[in-house]
């Protein structure tokens, strides 16, 4: 991966590869879940916090039977022990059921595909009955064998009270020097455990990540099935393969979305919403009707029905939004209430503030809520016209149905329905000449 990242944490749909494989098995409703970690083991377990999840240190690490010996102590010793890898982040859960049922009765139960270039994987060898008779890994296969296309994806379902004993057999006298868990297989088989096979869904379930190239190709194939999925439920994408879904997105009816956006985190589209091209929408719900224009960032925000904002307009988190809300061009709105039919239209910044109904705020207003220690909230009630180029310093209230004049800096309270304004006295300065360059 040429990272310092340890690869189980890299990420795929905005989650860690691990977070993925972990979900995918929680919906099997597992008694134990125990992760084996080695390289970056203070990292990885830094990142997952689960008291759910139980613990196994592998140092040195010497080949996936070896891993499965250091997770015995904290398994149980009946029922069915499935073995994942935290690489493999694309299982669905319809595949892992089918492999744990078909391993209920005991069996071990194996999760096989046919592969065209098969280069890599551990061989499926079978009797002339078509039987399993064991996995070859490729470094120790014979000619013949690595003409076999079936292979082992390395994910199986074994039954737990054969595991010490098995786990106790197994030899690092291969190409690797490391203790093969495929070899379980072949002691499976000549104890007489049935070994059955099974194979994913989906062609790519069981691809993993050795590469940077892998994880662009896995998060590509994610998305496309995140788009295939929208477009089913009604949602009308302009480009499916021009949309990064990195969380959960729920969306109304006649919800459309433009080319190169970004949803992440917990995002709801309600009825009709309509996101512009390259927009970023994170932890937010946008109302019925609303239009978000081009390259727009909503950031742990609510926004009403029937609201516009953007172009190039940054709502960031604890932003709620009524009715009618316009928010335009380089405008960004912080921690703030505003009210139906209220519009800030160009370049302002509104911060901490409480604002009401059917308030216009000028270009190039802001709101000064920060002296460089607290932060303080301004109060602009309802009606209020804010002229351009106004300066609110928090705190302060705005009166009801006030106006105030352009260019004011406002550092007391303002009467309602009054005009307030706060300039020096203009000056024009006669028989002055402007300076010119010396020849």
């Amino acid at each position: 991966m040429h990272s310092a990242l340890p690869k189980v944490l890299h990420r795929l749909a905005g989650k860690p590869l691990l977070q993925h494989v972990l979900e995918a098995a929680d919906h099997l409703q597992p008694q134990t879940v125990v992760v084996v970690h080695g390289h970056g083991a203070q990292a990885v377990q830094s990142a997952f916090s689960s008291p759910s999840i139980r613990w196994a240190l592998q140092e040195p690490q010497q080949g996936t039977g070896h891993a499965l010996m250091q997770a015995l102590p904290l398994l149980p010793t009946h029922g069915t022990v499935l073995v994942l890898y935290g690489d493999v982040p694309l299982l669905q859960p319809e595949t892992l059921h089918g492999l744990a049922l078909s391993a209920a009765d005991g069996a071990l139960a194996l999760l096989v595909q046919e592969m065209e270039q098969p280069q890599g994987y551990g061989r499926i060898l079978r009797n002339p009955a078509g039987e399993v008779t064991g996995i070859r890994e490729e470094r120790d296969a014979s000619e013949s064998e690595r003409a076999i296309r079936e292979v082992n994806t390395g994910i199986m379902a074994l039954p737990a009270e054969h595991l010490v004993g098995w786990l106790e057999q197994l030899s690092c006298n291969n190409d690797q020097n490391e203790y093969y868990l495929t070899d379980v297989v072949s002691l499976a088989v000549r104890a007489g455990i049935p070994v059955r096979t099974c194979r994913p869904g989906h062609s790519w379930e069981a691809l993993g990540v050795n590469s940077k190239a892998q994880l662009a190709q896995l998060e590509r194939i994610y998305q496309g099935n995140n788009a295939g999925k929208l477009l089913d439920a009604g949602v009308t994408l302009a480009d499916p393969g021009r949309l990064d879904v990195r969380g959960t997105l729920a969306c109304g009816r006649d919800v459309f979305i433009d080319v190169g956006c970004v949803m992440e985190g917990d995002v709801v589209l309600e009825d009709g919403v309509s996101i512009g091209p390259h927009s970023v929408i994170r932890d937010s719900r946008i109302g019925a009707g609303t239009l978000i224009q081009a390259f727009s960032h909503v950031d742990g925000a609510h926004v009403g029905r029937n609201c516009r904002i953007g172009p190039y307009a940054r709502i960031r988190p604890g932003t709620e939004t009524a009715a009618e809300v316009h928010i335009g061009n380089f405008v960004e709105i912080k921690n703030s209430l505003l009210g139906e039919e209220t519009k800030a239209n160009h370049l302002s910044y509104v911060g901490d503030s409480t604002v009401g109904a059917r308030v216009n705020v000028g270009a190039g207003t802001i709101t000064c809520n920060y002296d460089g220690v607290n932060k303080h909230r301004t109060i602009i009630e309802d009606d209020v016209f804010i002229g351009s180029d106004t300066q609110l310093v928090a705190p302060v209230t705005v009166g009801r149905g006030a106006t105030i004049g352009a260019g004011s800096t406002i550092v007391t309270p303002v009467p309602p329905e009054q005009l307030t304004l706060s300039r020096s006295k203009q000056v024009t300065v006669t028989r002055w000449k402007r300076p010119v360059k010396k020849s």
